[in-house]
């Protein structure tokens, strides 16, 4: 396709696609159409000029795949990453995700009761939170195998500080007033625990629980690179790239954005719901 044609047809759909997101959102703002219709329609368009400037500006295929060719990958490869998918999804990242914001819950609670443990576990807790992902995958690797073991235990080291510090703050946004009402109900050091100071800390864990389910998602991925059994969304994008299979690539991508779209998402939705008492969640459109 020539310029000639192309430019007056990029112009045409972008003025269609903007209209026909703003006029989506303003017919139920605040509904589920607009909320989730909005950003799919979104995501249409967006697709759709990738499918047309890649294919009338004939972009190689490895440097930026069409679309369509990246779904045909997909459904082509369909057995392939679904193995992928339980071996980075279901085991490195779920598993490794659950322990290290267990590990991280459960340590941040004893350290607010503990200035001993605050003033010698968070500086280390810190320390390890620094040291990259290149520099603890293989030594992880030689820990536990080559297996998804060793991606769940990079994953517990990337999500165990995040966890840890907004339980810390989580458990100090409770008031005094609040305390000293829990008092004189003569509630135990662990009953106020329980009733009050975990309620009050529930937005800052939701909180660290979004964030690391992308961390983890990047952990376990990039984990994969450093050693991995012939299964694994990182070990097939490492692979594919070698081989320049980009469709395989790009569509083993897209799952692993998926996964952490879904996750992320079903997050949101039980924050919501959990926490519902919070002003962020009642002023919420």
């Amino acid at each position: 396709m020539s310029l000639a044609w192309l430019v007056p047809l990029v112009l045409a759909m972008l003025a269609l696609a903007v209209f026909s997101v703003r006029r989506l959102a303003a017919l139920d703002e605040h509904g589920v159409v607009g909320q989730i219709g909005t950003p799919l329609l979104f995501g249409a368009w967006v697709l759709a000029f990738w499918e047309l400037l890649t294919q009338a500006l004939d972009v190689p295929r490895v440097l930026l795949p069409a679309p369509s060719l990246i779904a045909h990958a997909l459904l082509a490869g369909y057995g392939v990453l679904a193995g992928d998918f339980a071996q980075t999804v279901l085991h490195s990242a779920l598993i490794g995700w659950a322990a290290g914001c267990a590990l991280g819950f459960a340590t941040g609670v004893l350290i607010d009761r503990s200035p001993f443990l605050q003033r010698g576990l968070l500086p280390l807790a810190a320390l390890a939170s620094t040291v990259p992902l290149i520099g603890i995958a293989p030594i992880m690797v030689m820990w536990f195998g080559f297996d998804w073991h060793s991606k769940a235990a990079v994953v517990v080291v990337m999500t165990f500080f995040p966890m840890l510090v907004n339980t810390l703050a989580g458990l100090r946004e409770a008031g005094h007033m609040e305390r000293d009402l829990m008092r004189s109900y003569g509630a135990s050091t662990w009953r106020t625990l329980w009733s009050l100071r975990i309620p009050v800390a529930l937005p800052f864990v939701f909180n660290a629980l979004k964030i690391n389910s992308t961390l983890a998602m990047i952990g376990a991925i990039v984990a994969e690179f450093f050693g991995s059994p012939i299964s694994g969304l990182g070990f097939r994008i490492s692979t594919e790239a070698a081989r320049l299979n980009m469709g395989l690539v790009w569509a083993a991508i897209f799952v692993a954005a998926l996964a952490g779209s879904l996750g992320y998402g079903l997050l949101g939705w039980i924050e919501r719901r959990a926490t519902f008492w919070h002003p962020s969640i009642r002023t919420a459109p």
